[in-house]
């Protein structure tokens, strides 16, 4: 029998030998090179708020049940979609706004179709359709990072999947809703809306979906509704995709607690006022206090450039003080020295900006 001391990276697909999704350092490691008890994680567009003490309860008592499959069809969250959100006819429920994406992905795309991405963005949309065998086509942002819609149409005319995210990751640009219609209304395939960061900003695309039957939004309860370790996502989808969706899903997407948890969070509407009006407090001051260009952001972030200083040594000196920041070089299209901040709790907003005037 062969003796195996290593995987035979001959057998594994080279989209996955070679690269995939970049994490934020951890916490754990920061705090042992740096000596804090206490790290500031502002890496990873967390909330850095608990859920509320009813969520707290509604995820515990659904535990009790646990022994049981969920609901496959996650109908008392898609209830609370359409009470809170939007009377959409169709919800569909995802592990996270990434399951979302992977799910429409197997619905609509074979390989060798075209999906096109607008540029430099979150990057599991290029993950997912290079694992359908996709052809992946980027499409760069203008310099001040707004959609250069005229390059995009051009390409995604054609294309059967497009993905477009606003406010966007990690640039944290808004595209205006007028410029979302010039695209529907020039292409034939599908838009994928990428909304995980709009409850932050004053744009709303949900009146879209009345109009066009070739557009999807996805979101997600990870930021605003504090869940981002329990993996709830949603998408709002034409009705013609519904049948093919649930097809393609995973079989109960959403586990008892998740669900039970996201019911009650969505009823919480004072727990995400309370932490919108923060997050726009804190964008606020995060713009006027950084001593380096800031990209205007209507998300829970903000991008800022660190030129001449690399963003990977940038992030190194951040976490000497105890501060988790993201370097965007592994952003495809963005460059080297960008470096994406969260808001965060506000001792954790007071140390960064500490830090960021010593850099």
């Amino acid at each position: 029998m062969k003796q195996q001391t290593q995987c035979e990276t001959s057998l594994c697909r080279d989209l996955y030998t070679k690269t995939g999704y970049v994490f934020a350092k951890s916490p754990d490691e920061i705090a042992k090179m740096s000596g804090f008890l206490e790290v500031a994680r502002l890496g990873s567009n967390e909330n850095p708020y608990p859920p509320s003490p009813a969520v707290l309860k509604a995820a515990a008592d659904a535990l009790a049940s646990a022994n049981r499959y969920p609901d496959p069809k996650a109908e008392s969250f898609t209830e609370a979609i359409h009470r809170h959100i939007y009377d959409s006819p169709v919800v569909t429920s995802g592990l996270g706004m990434d399951g979302v994406i992977e799910t429409v992905i197997r619905a609509l795309i074979s390989p060798g179709d075209k999906v096109v991405v607008s540029t430099p963005t979150f990057s599991m949309y290029g993950i997912a359709a290079a694992a359908a065998s996709a052809v992946v086509v980027n499409v760069p942002r203008l310099p001040d990072f707004s959609v250069d819609v005229d390059a995009f149409i051009s390409e995604a005319k054609n294309a059967k999947l497009s993905f477009l995210c606003t406010p966007n990751n990690p640039t944290g640009t808004v595209t205006p809703v007028s410029d979302i219609e010039k695209i529907l209304d020039s292409i034939s395939g599908v838009l994928f809306l990428d909304n995980a960061y709009v409850e932050f900003c004053d744009a709303d695309y949900l009146s879209l979906l009345k109009k066009y039957d070739n557009l999807i939004i996805g979101r997600t309860l990870s930021k605003v509704y504090g869940l981002a370790g329990l993996r709830v996502g949603y998408g709002f989808v034409p009705q013609w995709l519904e049948g093919p969706y649930h097809a393609a899903a995973t079989p109960f997407t959403l586990n008892r607690v998740s669900e039970a948890a996201a019911v009650a969070a969505l009823a919480d509407e004072s727990y995400r006022d309370n932490f919108i009006a923060h997050i726009r407090k804190w964008r606020s001051v995060f713009v006027k206090e950084i001593p380096y260009p800031v990209i205007p952001s209507g998300a829970n972030f903000v991008l800022f450039d660190t030129v001449p200083l690399l963003s990977n040594d940038a992030m190194e000196l951040f976490a000497k003080r105890g501060v988790l920041v993201r370097s965007c070089a592994s952003f495809p299209g963005l460059g080297d020295t960008f470096v994406r901040v969260s808001i965060g709790d506000v001792w954790e907003n007071e140390r960064f900006l500490a830090a960021v005037k010593q850099l």
